[in-house]
């Protein structure tokens, strides 16, 4: 089975100058973990993720060294605070930009090792710079459970 067979090709996707309040917003409110980072013409230009967004409110080497080298002692709660402060900026700003693509005609086993190997849960699918799709870990799983499930209840 291939990932062209499983991917989803309706995907919501996002452009570099969009603000990280309506990311987060839609992040929030479709259970998306990151979002493709598209040019006008569709070419993939990056990735943006929610541990992009929660990343910018991790203290810094220099904090937690100016802390005694300890994150307990810091003040985490105003460390969250920082939030209102990341919603200003722009997906550029935090976005990743060499992204990892699987192929459509990649099987879904090998696509699934890439995204094993590099924790992703989600990875585009791409050919020629351009977006096709997306496929998720969740995808994977539901095309191997019914490709086999008429095996397991024939037994």
């Amino acid at each position: 089975m291939q990932v062209k067979d499983i991917m989803v090709r309706n995907v919501k996707t996002v452009q570099e100058d969009t603000g990280i309040l309506e990311v987060s917003s839609m992040m929030c409110l479709y259970r998306i973990n990151g979002l493709p980072v598209v040019g006008d013409d569709e070419t993939l230009l990056g990735f943006i993720a929610e541990k992009d967004i929660l990343h910018y409110l991790f203290p810094t080497m220099e904090e937690v060294m100016e802390g005694g080298g300890n994150i307990a002692g810091m003040d985490l709660d105003a460390m969250m605070g920082k939030y209102q402060d990341v919603v200003n900026l722009k997906v550029s700003d935090l976005m990743t930009r060499s992204v990892i693509t699987v192929a459509p005609d990649m099987h879904i086993l090998k696509a699934t090792s890439i995204m094993v190997r590099h924790t992703f849960r989600r990875i585009p699918v791409a050919e020629n710079g351009k977006l096709l799709g997306v496929i998720s870990m969740g995808d994977v799983h539901k095309a191997i459970f019914q490709s086999n499930i008429v095996n397991i209840t024939a037994k």
